[in-house]
């Protein structure tokens, strides 16, 4: 019996129409088309103030960012689609990723839920860079937390004209991006899973 992988998806921004969440969209269309089971959150239900070690020793890790690394750690995969913003990270995303980062324990038990996680990228932007400045940015810092990412991106250009009505690439090469993209990652949850359950 095939094994079915957990994939978590998020954008970066929260923006109403926001090119990354639309990415996103196309993300978990493509992911289930590979048979993945796909979950999709937004940052906007997780609000989290900014990352502070004195914050943090005197109240602890904020619920929110304990509610996603517990949604982290319960998925075989991350794909995270961000865009671009002053050519790296947006703040929303690098501050997200540094709280829970932060998560060590949970209720006593170890819980480390970034750490060899398959991880996917995607980014976007309005111009004809398509954000990739943002995509290493990210997959460095990601790397650092010691997440397993990915070697193919899918990296949007021209945001504005590149989806369709229906919400699709209008672009067959982005298309074949993102399905190759997703291919990668869920063959590498699907190993992640089985080493869990070995």
């Amino acid at each position: 019996m095939p094994v079915i992988p957990k994939i978590l998806v998020f954008a970066g921004s929260i923006r109403t129409g926001a090119f990354s969440g639309r990415t996103a969209d196309v993300a978990q269309k493509a992911l289930a088309l590979e048979g993945a089971e796909v979950t999709r959150l937004s940052l906007a239900d997780y609000p989290l103030p900014i990352m502070d070690e004195d914050l943090e020793k005197e109240n602890g890790i904020p619920d929110n960012a304990m509610k996603l690394a517990r949604q982290i750690a319960a998925h075989d995969a991350v794909l995270i689609a961000s865009p671009e913003y002053n050519g790296s990270i947006p703040p929303l995303l690098k501050n997200t990723i540094d709280w829970v980062s932060r998560a060590r324990h949970d209720n006593g038990r170890v819980l480390r839920p970034l750490a060899g996680k398959p991880a996917g990228l995607c980014s976007s932007s309005a111009g004809h860079f398509a954000g990739i400045r943002a995509a290493n940015h990210l997959r460095a810092v990601l790397v650092r937390c010691q997440m397993e990412v990915v070697s193919p991106e899918c990296s949007v250009p021209e945001g504005a004209s590149a989806f369709d009505e229906a919400g699709n690439f209008r672009d067959g090469r982005l298309q074949k991006s993102m399905e190759v993209l997703c291919h990668t990652l869920t063959q590498a949850a699907r190993q992640a899973s089985m080493r869990i359950g070995a």
